[in-house]
């Protein structure tokens, strides 16, 4: 958990540049993988993220652009 993360997470932050040392920091390790946190499943956020992933289904099913979507790109194999 990175208690830092307010800021971060819930908006499109890619074209800002990020001031925060220690989250780029783990950001820049490929082992790493950083997701917003969800420590309270209230009701409001229950219902945000069904209605969330409900859209996200229905705009897949109907070829729609996902706008949740998260980039992959493939990394080369680790090697020991």
């Amino acid at each position: 958990m990175y208690e830092e993360e307010g800021d971060l997470f819930f908006e499109d932050l890619s074209g800002k540049v990020i001031q925060d040392d220690v989250f780029m920091r783990l950001l820049s390790f490929n082992n790493v993988l950083i997701t917003g946190h969800q420590a309270f499943f209230t009701t409001n956020a229950l219902n945000g993220i069904a209605h969330i992933t409900l859209q996200n289904i229905t705009d897949f099913e109907q070829g729609k652009s996902l706008v949740n979507a998260v980039p992959f790109e493939k990394s080369p194999p680790m090697t020991v």
